[in-house]
């Protein structure tokens, strides 16, 4: 009778192990696609796995194309539902995943699909937007760093004295805070473009100049303060490229109303 019962035991393991099937229909010799994907019901699946798991993101970000069943198995484990584990082409899951910033709980199906040699070759989520959980926080020091690909701003009122391009002092403390950011994140980027503009009052000859001059003394401030000089280019573009249209009036008018255009602006190119 215990003979008889542990071979009766042994066999259900093995039918366990082999697999009801896939529950997905047609799938692809390649394990690439399949004619119908379906998807086992939360209500139906084992009372081991009831609820689903919480699994542990930085393996189931390694989880990729290619690798075998064991691989997976010791990454995420075992698939959660009955279709088996060795002989089918899929493995479903039952994921739970906590929003950012919330106490809220979202539950999330995970598929696999399997080609011929039983290697992972797809993978499908139910509802496609639990793909999003997978993707990891941008590092603080990349963030800022994206952030600076947008052009940062200085107004020329603020960094010179009228008509001139040497650098007032607070200038040159705005070109120093400027330069704090750029070398705090210094291995996140790649190029930095350094352009000076001004209004259209006066003639191109004279502004032109102007301009290159004022690019030109913010790059040597950023320089001097530690940022590598073969990253900056600095160049002059005149009056290009106005921010503001006004109206012809007094002189004074005219020149509060342009003050938006006499600018030096800082595009910062990050490094892929």
């Amino acid at each position: 009778m215990r003979a008889s019962f542990k071979g009766m035991a042994a066999l259900s393991l093995a039918l366990a192990l082999a697999g009801c099937g896939n529950y997905s229909h047609e799938v692809a010799k390649d394990g690439r696609s399949a004619g119908q994907l379906a998807w086992p019901s939360p209500n139906n699946m084992p009372s081991m796995h009831k609820n689903g798991t919480l699994p542990n993101l930085d393996n189931l970000r390694q989880v990729h194309s290619g690798i075998d069943k064991h691989q997976i198995a010791e990454l995420i484990g075992y698939p959660h539902f009955d279709e088996g584990v060795w002989s089918v082409r899929e493995w479903n899951y039952l994921f739970n995943f906590r929003k950012p910033g919330s106490d809220e709980v979202v539950q999330c199906q995970y598929k696999i699909l399997f080609d011929d040699d039983k290697l992972a070759r797809s993978f499908y989520w139910m509802p496609e937007s639990c793909a999003a959980f997978l993707e990891e926080a941008k590092p603080a020091a990349a963030a800022v760093a994206e952030e600076m690909l947008q052009s940062i701003t200085l107004a020329a009122d603020a960094l010179f004295a009228f008509d001139k391009s040497e650098l007032t002092s607070e200038g040159k403390q705005a070109v120093t805070d400027l330069g704090a950011k750029l070398r705090a994140h210094m291995a996140q980027i790649q190029s930095i473009r350094v352009a000076g503009y001004t209004d259209r009052l006066g003639t191109h000859a004279y502004n032109q100049p102007l301009s290159e001059r004022r690019a030109r003394s913010v790059m040597d401030a950023l320089v001097a303060y530690g940022v590598p000089r073969t990253k900056i280019l600095a160049e002059g573009l005149g009056e290009k490229d106005p921010v503001k249209e006004c109206p012809n009036g007094s002189h004074a008018e005219l020149v509060a109303c342009l003050a938006p255009n006499r600018r030096v602006e800082v595009r910062v190119d990050q490094s892929h």
